[in-house]
C-alpha cells in the first residue's frame, strides 16, 4: 500500500505524462493529415445531421475536439459554411471526445499497455530526431502515443493509495450539495488541465482501483463535459461573431446534455444491474465510459432535428456587430491563410457587387 505522499507524486506525475502524450499525440496528428481533415470538414458537411458525423469522426481521429471546433469557425468566419450547419460539427465533436475514454479504458487499463509501448516511445524518438516531414511527423505522434499508456499506468499505481481517502462520506451523491460538488471538481479539473481527456482517465483509474464509485464517477465526467466549455467562452473574448455563436452553443449544449446525464444516471444504473448485473460490479471503467458515449450521444439524436431552431435562437442571442461590408474580415483567420483568403476574397467580390449596384 502506498504512502499518501508518494500516491499523490505518483498520480501528479501520471496525468503531467498523459497531458504530454496527448498534446504530443495531438500535435502530430493534426500535422499528418495536412489540410485533408480539415477539407474533409468543410466538403461532407452538407447539413446539422452530416455536420454531426463528420465533426465526430474528424475530432476521434485528431483526439482534440478544440481544433475540430476552431475549423468550423474558420469556415463560418470566412461564409463557407453557415451556423447552422457549422452546429452540426459542435454537437458531433462530443461524441468524438468519448473515444480517448474507451481507449484508456480497453488498452490503458484493460490491457495494461504501459510497460509494452516503451520501445514504441524510443522508435517515435528516434524518428523524430533523424528524420524529416511525414517520417518524422510519424514519429512525433508514435512518442505522444505511447507516453499516454505510460502515463495510465503511473496513474494506476498511484491511485491505489487513495483507495479509502476518497469515499461516499466525503463526496457523497445522495443529496443534492453532494452532486453539485462532484460536478464543480469535474469542471475545475477540465479548466485547470485545459483537457476533459485527463479528467476522464483519472476518473476511470480512480474507479479501477476502488477509490471512488461508479456514481461519483459518472457525475464527475459530466462536470468534466461541462468544464470543456471554459475553453470556449475565453475563446469568444474579443472573437467576431461567428466565433461567439459558436462557443456560446457549446456552452448551451454542453449544460443541456449535463442536466439530462445527470437525469440519466440513476437510470442507466437501474438498466445494466437489470440486463448485465456484472457490468458495474465487474467492468466498472467500461460501464462508465458506455455512459459518457451513450449521453453525447442521446444530447445529439435530440437536439439535431431543431439545429436550424437552435442557430435562429443564437443568431437572435449573439446580434451581428461587426460592420456589415468587412464583417467576414477575422483576425483570428490569420493562422489559416487559405481561409484567410476566401474571406478577403468573398469581401472583395461583395465590395465590387455593392459598389456596382450603386452606380447604377
Amino acid at each position: 500500500m502506498l504512502d499518501n505522499t508518494t500516491a499523490i507524486i505518483q498520480t501528479t506525475g501520471g496525468i503531467g505524462l498523459f497531458l504530454l502524450g496527448m498534446i504530443i499525440m495531438t500535435s502530430g496528428l493534426r500535422e499528418l493529415p495536412g489540410n485533408a481533415l480539415r477539407s474533409a470538414l468543410m466538403r461532407f458537411t452538407k447539413s446539422p445531421s452530416s455536420g454531426a458525423v463528420t465533426g465526430a469522426v474528424i475530432t476521434a481521429i485528431l483526439q482534440s475536439s478544440s481544433t475540430t471546433m476552431v475549423a468550423a469557425i474558420g469556415f463560418v468566419s470566412a461564409g463557407l459554411m453557415s451556423f447552422s450547419h457549422a452546429l452540426g460539427i459542435v454537437f458531433g465533436a462530443n461524441i468524438g471526445t468519448t473515444i480517448t475514454g474507451w481507449l484508456v479504458a480497453l488498452l490503458g487499463i484493460k490491457l495494461q499497455l504501459g510497460t509494452v509501448v516503451l520501445p514504441v516511445i524510443l522508435i517515435g524518438a528516434i524518428l523524430k530526431l533523424f528524420t524529416k516531414g511525414r517520417l518524422g511527423t510519424v514519429g512525433y505522434t508514435l512518442a505522444g502515443f505511447g507516453l499516454i499508456f505510460v502515463g495510465i499506468t503511473m496513474l494506476q499505481q498511484g491511485m491505489v493509495g487513495f483507495e479509502g481517502i476518497i469515499n461516499s462520506q466525503v463526496l457523497h451523491t445522495n443529496t443534492l450539495a453532494g452532486i453539485l460538488k462532484l460536478v464543480l471538481i469535474g469542471i475545475l479539473v477540465t479548466v485547470i488541465t485545459q483537457s476533459s481527456s485527463v479528467g476522464v482517465a483519472a476518473t476511470l483509474t480512480a474507479l479501477y482501483s476502488g477509490a471512488i464509485s461508479f456514481e461519483q464517477a459518472a457525475i464527475l465526467v459530466i462536470g468534466m463535459d461541462i468544464g470543456t466549455t471554459f475553453k470556449a467562452v475565453v475563446a469568444t473574448i474579443g472573437a467576431s461573431t461567428a466565433a461567439r455563436r459558436t462557443g456560446y452553443s457549446h456552452v448551451v449544449y454542453n449544460l443541456f446534455t449535463g442536466i439530462m446525464a445527470l437525469l440519466l444516471v440513476a437510470p442507466y444504473i437501474y438498466i445494466c444491474n437489470s440486463i448485465a448485473p456484472e457490468l458495474i460490479a465487474h467492468n466498472a471503467e467500461i460501464a462508465l465510459v458506455l455512459f459518457h458515449t451513450t449521453f453525447n450521444t442521446l444530447g445529439v439524436i435530440i437536439v439535431l432535428p431543431f439545429a436550424y431552431s437552435f442557430a435562429r435562437m443564437m443568431t437572435k442571442l449573439v446580434p451581428d456587430i461587426a460592420p456589415y461590408q468587412t464583417g467576414k474580415l477575422d483576425d483570428a483567420l490569420l493562422e489559416q491563410p487559405d481561409l484567410a483568403l476566401n474571406a478577403i476574397q468573398e469581401t472583395t467580390r461583395h465590395q465590387f457587387l455593392v459598389l456596382l449596384d450603386h452606380i447604377n
